[in-house]
């Protein structure tokens, strides 16, 4: 076995663990963020493009304003444009942002901020009067003059450390000016008249621009899209109310032949499938990432905000309040659910405001997980009652799980790690491993034998939360099957780990198949209205 398949089996597994019950990705994950939804991220991707012809790009994605209702009129969902949306790459290893870009959008409505008006009245007594909706009429991508509200966002490359370093503009190639349009959110079919009317509308939103200094072109969208994460949401913080094993012998088999009572795959304990986002969208060449380094990439996203927002008494729509004092770190996102399941409760807000290089204040929750403890809690006395076991712990025994320490905070040599190793929680992309088409991609990554998928970065399709349920559990602990050998990793025995090998499931599937196969890669947002 070549190391580095073994160490990047090893890294899949352990970056999982430290998502731990992946279960619910980043949407409301710290008391403070959810009082401000316009700038909580939700999940961030990063992976080497697998779109036809696009191999030497990579994709960053950074979605927003969780838990979106399509039918969520009618203001929808707009973007915050007193704050500072990024998307940072270390491409060095030294945990500090070497390159970020950075969005900050507008607000406008027609006629300078008055908003479309409609003559009401009999004659001699009519008044212009502004009407509510954001849109009078049909809306298409060649005719969106009945729109009565509009999104602008600028981007810009900041070199060096994003409050101190060097910020020149991304330009759009369409229009030649620095200035990029967001689409109005999927209102509707009777609004944009169709599903195909809408993708129409929205991809004339896609640009091709100019990063300064990068020999080839970028493309940018910012949009709704469907929520890609598939998780079992409610019964999961409701002390995990289901049984969390897979029912049937396989997957999808409908035979109820695995573990008595436990739950099988359906798309319908998927409680986002109904929920919308909005994606922050960026490909990039892999020249114009990688600098000096050797070619693996750590990258996160975090929303700013001013510290402070005196509101006006007399608010109007260009001038509810006055922002002022320095950019704050409010959201942070890298590798999935570390803030929900991961971070305690007392620290979550300081997780959503710290910098990757000051993670070592987290240690404790790495190498001492309370969620397999938890668990442990909730379904011991059950499982031995029905198995007719005596287990005396379900969770994991050897400590400290410096496992989840490589995982978490350093990837791994010839794999995923960095160039220089600084311990850090970024989610790390290795860009000379080459992308799989979504035919041709394992929901599981690279436990699924899929060495472009997670935690080699992180692509939509891929289903970190039954992996995750594993390895949490002690699945590193058991030998694990790489091109059809069964590897002992050396992490952990089988000793340590009473269920490692019991398929843990959340019943919720997820897959390529479920996102487009192009960028943005994200489906379609769902119409808030499905009227012809």
């Amino acid at each position: 076995m070549q190391k580095t398949k073994l160490t990047l089996l090893a890294s899949t597994m352990l970056s999982l663990t430290f998502g731990q019950v992946a279960q619910a990705s980043s949407h409301r994950e710290a008391p403070n963020i959810t009082r401000t939804p316009t700038v909580d991220s939700t999940d961030f991707y990063a992976f080497n493009s697998y779109e036809e012809g696009r191999g030497e790009y990579v994709t960053l994605i950074a979605n927003y304003i969780p838990l979106q209702d399509a039918y969520g009129g009618p203001n929808y969902f707009a973007m915050d444009p007193a704050a500072l949306y990024a998307i940072h790459i270390d491409n060095d290893g030294d945990a500090v942002e070497d390159m970020s870009f950075t969005f900050k959008f507008s607000q406008t409505l027609p006629n300078d901020n008055a908003g479309v008006t409609l003559m009401v009245g009999p004659e001699g007594e009519q008044k212009a009067v502004g009407v509510p909706l954001k849109n009078v009429g049909g809306i298409s991508a060649s005719d969106q003059a009945n729109a009565n509200f509009k999104e602008n966002y600028s981007v810009n490359l900041v070199s060096g450390p994003m409050r101190t370093g060097t910020s020149a503009a991304v330009m759009n190639d369409t229009s030649g000016s620095a200035s990029f349009g967001k689409p109005l959110d999927y209102i509707g079919n009777k609004t944009f008249a169709s599903a195909e009317q809408y993708k129409a509308y929205a991809d004339s939103f896609i640009y091709s621009a100019t990063i300064p200094d990068c020999d080839s072109p970028a493309k940018v969208f910012v949009g709704q899209r469907k929520d890609p994460f598939t998780v079992n949401l409610g019964k999961v913080f409701d002390l995990v109310n289901f049984v969390p094993v897979e029912g049937d012998s396989a997957p999808g088999a409908g035979d109820e032949g695995g573990f008595p009572g436990g739950i099988t795959q359906s798309t319908d304990n998927d409680d986002l499938a109904d929920k919308n986002v909005t994606s922050i969208a960026i490909e990039v060449p892999k020249a114009c990432l990688i600098g000096s380094g050797n070619g693996s990439i750590g990258a996160w996203t975090t929303a700013s905000l001013p510290q402070a927002r005196i509101l006006n008494p007399n608010a109007s729509f260009a001038n509810t309040e006055v922002n002022g004092g320095a950019m704050t770190q409010v959201s942070r996102l890298g590798s999935p659910l570390v803030n929900e399941l991961v971070i305690g409760l007392a620290d979550k807000d300081t997780f959503s405001s710290a910098a990757p290089q000051d993670d070592g204040q987290f240690a404790d929750y790495v190498t001492h997980p309370t969620l397999p403890e938890l668990l442990n809690i909730l379904f011991r006395d059950a499982v031995n009652t029905t198995l007719g076991t005596d287990i005396e712990t379900l969770a994991p025994t050897h400590f400290p799980r410096t496992d989840l320490v490589t995982a978490f905070l350093t990837g791994f040599e010839g794999v995923n790690q960095l160039s220089v190793v600084t311990p850090s929680e970024m989610l790390r992309l290795n860009t000379g491993i080459e992308a799989k088409s979504a035919d041709m991609q394992s929901a599981f990554g690279v436990a699924g034998d899929d060495l472009a998928g997670f935690p080699n970065g992180r692509r939509p399709g891929d289903d970190v939360v039954d992996i995750a349920l594993r390895v949490v559990m002690g699945r590193l602990c058991y030998p694990i099957p790489v091109n059809g050998e069964e590897v002992d990793l050396g992490l952990c025995a089988p000793e340590d780990a009473s269920v490692g090998n019991v398929p843990f499931t959340d019943g919720a599937p997820s897959n390529a198949s479920m996102m487009d196969s192009s960028f943005p890669y994200l489906a379609m947002p769902l119409p808030g209205s499905g009227a012809e």
